[in-house]
Order: C-alpha cells, then sequence, then structure tokens
C-alpha cells in the first residue's frame, strides 16, 4: 500500500494544522501567545525588517524607519544602541544613526546573506513606498540598486530568504476584490522576480471577526476608540504578511486590517485595529488559517504606558535563537488617530476620558519584542480523554521525544500497524496499561514499558493518548 508519509525525524512535527494526523478524536486545538518583554526602541519608529545577526561584529544589527533609515546594534537582541555612524546629515548634523541617503529611495527591508559568494552583496533590501526596487550592499550602508528591477507592489510588504526552496520571497500588498491582499513575487538569484501572485486574502470569516473585534472596542471603555466611528458594515482585509520558514512549514503572520471609520477626502484610509494572527502553508500558494484566527499579538487596552493599544505589525518574520526560543519582533502602535483629528471629530472627549496627554502623540509607536518558547505556538489538548493518530512514517531504530505539558494528567503513546491500524505486540495501550509520560518538559524522551529496538519493517503510526494534557509538537532522534 502506498502512504503519504510524515517525517518526524527530519522535522518536528506541529499542530498549527491537521495535515500531519490521520484522526483526531475529543481533542481541541489551542493557540498560544508569545510574552510580551515591553518595548525596545519607541519614538514612534517602525521596521519591516527583523534584526540581523552580524558574526564578524558579533552583534544584533537592526535598520528601523524614523527620519530616513536609522541603525541599532545590540549584543543581546533586547537592549539596543543607536551608534553615531556620521555618514548623512540631519538638520545640519552628522551626529546621528541615519544609515542611508535621507533624500534617496526609502528602505523597506533588508536581510544578511551569507550563502552569496559574493560579499559585495552580503546585504540585500527592498527600497521605496510603491512598487520595491531591489538593491545590494557590502555593509547595510553603501548601496548598489539593481537596473531594470522592480517588484509591482503598494506601500506594505515582507521580505525574506527561504531555505526550502532557495529563493528570495517578496511578499507584497496588491487590491482584489477581497481588498489589501498578499501576493507572491520569488527570486532564486536576487536579479530577476517573478510576476506577483495572490497567495492570501480575506473572506466572510474575517469579516464576522472584523464586526465582533471592532464592536468590542466601541464597547469596552478599556480601549481608546479612534476618533471616527462609522455604521457602516467594512469588510477586514490583509495589511501584510511575514513568513517563517519552520520544521518544514511556513508560517504566515498576517496582520488583520479592521476599519472603524472612513477618514474624509482628501485623505483615503481609516480609523482601524490592526492585529496579527497565524496562517500555515505546506507549498507558499495555499494557507490554513490556524486556531480559528485567534490573535497571535492582540492590542491591549490602554492604560497610559502600553504601545500596542491600535495596530500591530510584525517587523519581518520572528527569529529562531540558538536555544530554539521564537523571538517575535513586531511594530506597537499606540494612537488610532492624530490629535487633529480627535479635536476636529470628536472634540477630545476620548482623550480626556482616558486621560491622554501629548507625549503619547509625540511617542506614538514603538518596535516591541515578545517570546515563546520552542514548537509552542499551538498545543493539542485532551480533557478526559482525547486521542490523536499520526500520517503513516518510517521509524528505525530512534527514540520519541516529546514538547508537552501534562502536569495535570498523562500522555500514552502507542505504536500501531499503518496498513492495518492494529498495535504492535508490546505497544498497545489498553492491553499493556504502560506507565504514561507526566511532567512538563520542551524535550522529554518517551519511555517504552518494555525494551525494544524501535526497529519497524513497514511504516507505522503513532497514537497518541491525552488525558487533561496538552501535546506541542513529537519527533524522533538518533539513540545516544
Amino acid at each position: 500500500m502506498d502512504f503519504d508519509l510524515i517525517d518526524p525525524k527530519k522535522y518536528r512535527q506541529l499542530f498549527l494544522d491537521e495535515q500531519g494526523l490521520e484522526s483526531t478524536q475529543g481533542t481541541t486545538q489551542t493557540l498560544h501567545p508569545p510574552k510580551k518583554f515591553g518595548p525596545l526602541i519607541n519614538g514612534g519608529v517602525q521596521s519591516r525588517s527583523a534584526p540581523i545577526w552580524n558574526p564578524e561584529k558579533e552583534l544584533w544589527e537592526w535598520w528601523y524607519m524614523g527620519q530616513g533609515a536609522r541603525y541599532a546594534t545590540s549584543t543581546d537582541g533586547e537592549h539596543w544602541e543607536k551608534p553615531s555612524l556620521g555618514l548623512h546629515q540631519w538638520e545640519g548634523c552628522k551626529d546621528n544613526n541615519i544609515a542611508c541617503d535621507p533624500n534617496g529611495p526609502s528602505m523597506y527591508h533588508i536581510i544578511r546573506d551569507e550563502q552569496d559568494p559574493d560579499p559585495s552583496r552580503r546585504y540585500k533590501a527592498l527600497f521605496s513606498s510603491g512598487n520595491r526596487q531591489p538593491g545590494v550592499s557590502p555593509d547595510g550602508f553603501t548601496w548598489t540598486m539593481l537596473e531594470n528591477v522592480s517588484i509591482p507592489s503598494q506601500d506594505e510588504s515582507q521580505f525574506c530568504w527561504d531555505p526550502y526552496s532557495k529563493q528570495y520571497l517578496a511578499l507584497v500588498k496588491q487590491g482584489t476584490e477581497w481588498g489589501r491582499s498578499v501576493w507572491l513575487s520569488t527570486s532564486e538569484d536576487f536579479n530577476h522576480f517573478s510576476h506577483p501572485e495572490l497567495i492570501f486574502h480575506a473572506d466572510e470569516k474575517d469579516w464576522e471577526n472584523c464586526r465582533r473585534r471592532v464592536r468590542k472596542i466601541i464597547d469596552d471603555p478599556a480601549y481608546i476608540t479612534p476618533p471616527i466611528i462609522d455604521d457602516i458594515d467594512y469588510i477586514a482585509e490583509v495589511y501584510n504578511m511575514a513568513v517563517l520558514p519552520y520544521q518544514g512549514l511556513y508560517i504566515g503572520f498576517p496582520t488583520i486590517f479592521n476599519p472603524i471609520g472612513a477618514v474624509p477626502p482628501p485623505q483615503t484610509n481609516f480609523t482601524r485595529i490592526n492585529q496579527i494572527e497565524m496562517a500555515v502553508s505546506r507549498d507558499l500558494r495555499h494557507w490554513d488559517r490556524v486556531a480559528d484566527r485567534t490573535p497571535f499579538i492582540g492590542i491591549e487596552p490602554w492604560d497610559g504606558e502600553n504601545y500596542g493599544t491600535s495596530q500591530l505589525l510584525m517587523s519581518g518574520p520572528p527569529i529562531v535563537r540558538d536555544n530554539g526560543e521564537i523571538w517575535a519582533y513586531y511594530n506597537a502602535l499606540r494612537i488610532p488617530g492624530s490629535a487633529a483629528m480627535y479635536q476636529r471629530f470628536n472634540r477630545n472627549k476620548e482623550l480626556f476620558r482616558l486621560g491622554v496627554d501629548e507625549r503619547h502623540f509625540a511617542d506614538s509607536g514603538a518596535l516591541s519584542l515578545a517570546k515563546l518558547q520552542p514548537d509552542r505556538f499551538v498545543s493539542i489538548d485532551g480533557d478526559e480523554i482525547g486521542t490523536i493518530i499520526s500520517k503513516p512514517f518510517h521509524w528505525r531504530g530512534e527514540d520519541l521525544y516529546l514538547n508537552a505539558d501534562a502536569r495535570w494528567g498523562e500522555i500514552y503513546a502507542e505504536i500501531q500497524d499503518a496498513e492495518t491500524g492494529k498495535p504492535h505486540p508490546g505497544f498497545w495501550v489498553p492491553g499493556e496499561e504502560p506507565p504514561p509520560y507526566t511532567g512538563e518538559s520542551l524535550r522529554a524522551r518517551y519511555t517504552w514499558k518494555h525494551p525494544h529496538d524501535l526497529v519497524f519493517e513497514k511504516p507505522v503510526r503513532l497514537k497518541f493518548y491525552l488525558h487533561q494534557a496538552r501535546l506541542f509538537s513529537y519527533w524522533l532522534e538518533e539513540r545516544t
């Protein structure tokens, strides 16, 4: 019998979707938001690039948008300094951290490419607030723009390197009947980019969520409301989407744009809330939404100190640290409108109600950080009794490892013949009554009741029994 095999030895098996599962019973899927670690760089700045590790300087580098492209460095990725570069004049002085000519094209994304044999192309960036223009640099400061290369885009996009397909991915924003949507342009050499193709857009479920989430913001006095609120049923849209290649998956972080009120002409925008959700794909073209579209990073109530009270957008894809921790850098914006808009359309009632100060408008946003433990995006949870059965795979002597939380319950694992579904002798849970896994661990080796070489000639499946337990991932490792 031919099987669609998974490979838990090559990639840890996560549960952002159910494509690695044959069946589930009595389980739920739970998204686990990352823990926020506060603002890192404030002052109303933004970035659409994640920090970059420079092995030569042994520093993290971060290019961000202020008055021109700005530059910061860090030894740990949390505490940032703004070195004086002395490269470009601003307000009559070069004592600043401006990294690119403020009179030239605006930098929107930057990555460091260790694979390129040409050191003059070590850094690669996309420039312009419209159609993206590629540029290359040896150091991130001196740039050569590539001629006759342009990626069609509106104002928003994301950019990264894909280690699976060995391509550069430009995820640009263009309009569709669904509003703002995500289109993909790829390149193998950073000299030629494919014509963008539509890969991700909002739908009716997003529109339903928009109605509910907007109403919550309007009705809940803990949140700051925009100066303009309409009764019009606006559609939700996708503002942009960063993509992280992770454990054989593509994990998307779409910012969902929820309009609240139309700003009068000559502007053509909306007051809104923007929140970051999750999506997952195996091929970059077909995407599933994760955990019923629960926000991965959601807006916060107003307290005068928080930054993420209005809009949230990823600063590039999250970074997987050496210890496996997932660090998500993001833009956190405070106020859903200018002081002039609140004066004109709200008579400053909302600012008075919440005690908003002028400093909040001057310091309107911050680059921020949230951290997640390895693999712990989503768990499969079992209450009284839940079971999942994996897709078939080859098992040839490796140990089974779990990333799980069973502090208040148990997890049992059963090895089945993939074709018949019958448990292998010695691995039938109801019959053998083996000792369960209990406790919590990011990397727990599963212990079997009977000694076994764990070599199976034919494909097998794993059946997990979950009792008041959460399973985040499982995988196989060579025995040591």
